[in-house]
């Protein structure tokens, strides 16, 4: 259309000589019909004082070739003009066209590179593995490759359980470890949560959020490779062997801390926002420096204010929010009331839920809230390995929120942004907070 558009001003501009060119023939003059015809120069008359001057006639031949020369020359330029135009617009379009293909494919290249960025390097790491595909982000791995990196599955590696299947150390190298999820399909429930899984966790790129580094399909087994935590989960510092006593106060603030910023980057940072929708001590992993990372996403769903009518209920006892459990109804709240019970681990060394004599249980919600509000009461319920290394004043502030996380009604709980704000300065400035220790700077050993 542009390209026409320029031609329009030149056939505009030739059409005056194209039609000149038609009358360029000379034509002879008119002649007196009183005058005799006479063979000789047609401007000759009878009359000598009439006759023109000499010469006159062959001014006006010279004319007419003069302007026949003229058009000539005028078409000539004409031409060349438009056939440049013509030539430079054929090649403006062809440049204009390459730059745009050019820079689209430079555009997708780079999104590439900022998606995979972090991962060229951990897979670099590993030059057993033979990837023989890719799902997203995620390297499909062989089956041998995670037969001889776990010893054919064997139980002496095995680091964890789920819901679905175990957890298996898997050595790749001499210096390179990762955890191998092994699952048995045959249901949809578990194929469903596997594919939910690779998926969420192929487009995540948070630090408190676990690296899925592939995935593997074998008959009616499913197999997922994550980095390695070295320190294994919250819920086994808590409540297995250690009882706690590699967590000091300021540690528990920081892990609380990383939980706090994986969750908003699920609620906040996420499009559609993911709901984790089981988040538990079990599935807060902690690396050799205590850092904490949330895993199992086989659950997580995207997307706001989901009801019973197409989300199956799913979760674990003693994390679930009431409104979910009795209602059905899915929040980013519901996620608040796990956070809020995880914190009570953290501050009572106590399981979400203990058993009473017989059948009978109790939630850790309902044993501490009395003793939660109560200034008096709250120093001695809280757990004996971090009794001594508390500062009160911050003991008060983090029952308080915890006391908000866990209310009955979704609206009375804080944002998850709001509660990372309130740990920030709880947590000192060498592990990840805004805290300023006086007397020394604090360590993972502290």
């Amino acid at each position: 259309m542009k390209l026409l558009i320029l031609c329009i001003p030149i056939w505009v501009f030739a059409t005056p000589l194209l039609s000149a060119l038609v009358d360029v023939t000379p034509q002879p003059p008119s002649v007196d019909p009183v005058l005799p015809t006479e063979k000789g120069p047609i401007f000759q008359i009878s009359s000598d004082k009439d006759a023109p001057p000499p010469g006159v006639a062959g001014l006006k031949v010279v004319h007419h070739q003069d302007l026949n020369k003229k058009i000539l020359i005028s078409l000539i330029v004409a031409s060349i003009l438009l056939a440049g135009i013509l030539l430079f617009s054929s090649c403006f379009w062809i440049y204009r066209l390459k730059t745009l293909k050019k820079s689209a494919e430079q555009g997708d290249q780079k999104a590439v590179a900022v998606k995979g960025l972090s991962w060229g390097p951990i897979m670099a790491k590993f030059p057993s593995l033979k990837a023989v595909g890719k799902k997203g982000l995620v390297a499909l791995i062989e089956y041998q490759s995670l037969v001889a990196a776990t010893n054919n599955f064997n139980e002496k590696n095995v680091i964890g359980e789920g819901r679905l299947g175990c957890v298996y150390k898997a050595q790749f190298s001499d210096d390179v470890q990762a955890a191998v999820k092994r699952t048995h399909g045959g249901e949809q429930d578990a194929e469903k949560e596997f594919e939910n899984e690779v998926d969420l966790l192929s487009k995540f790129q948070h630090q408190n959020i676990i690296s899925l580094l592939g995935y593997c399909i074998h008959g009616d087994a499913q197999f997922l490779v994550y980095e390695m935590m070295q320190n294994g989960s919250l819920e086994f510092q808590l409540h297995g062997p250690p009882r706690g006593s590699a967590l000091s106060w300021h540690l528990r603030m920081k892990i609380a801390l990383d939980v706090a910023r994986g969750l908003e980057y699920l609620h906040e940072r996420c499009n559609p926002p993911v709901i984790h929708r089981d988040l538990k001590s079990s599935n807060v992993l902690l690396d050799s420096n205590f850092n904490a990372k949330l895993s199992d996403f086989g659950l997580a769903i995207a997307g706001w204010n989901i009801s019973k009518s197409n989300v199956k209920l799913s979760g674990t006892l003693g994390y679930v929010a009431p409104e979910y459990l009795l209602d059905g109804k899915l929040t980013d709240k519901s996620d608040v009331y796990a956070f809020g019970i995880i914190l009570l681990e953290l501050l009572l060394g106590r399981r979400p839920v203990e058993k009473l004599e017989g059948a009978q249980c109790q939630s850790i919600v309902t044993w501490a809230m009395p003793q939660l509000t109560d200034r008096s009461k709250l120093p001695n319920i809280v757990d004996p390995v971090i009794r001594s290394g508390m500062d009160l004043k911050h003991l008060y502030q983090v029952a308080a929120v915890a006391v908000l996380c866990v209310q009955p009604e979704p609206s009375y709980r804080p944002l998850i942004t709001d509660v990372l704000h309130s740990f920030i300065p709880l947590v000192p400035i060498d592990l990840g907070g805004s805290l300023r220790v006086l007397d020394s700077a604090v360590s993972i050993s502290a």
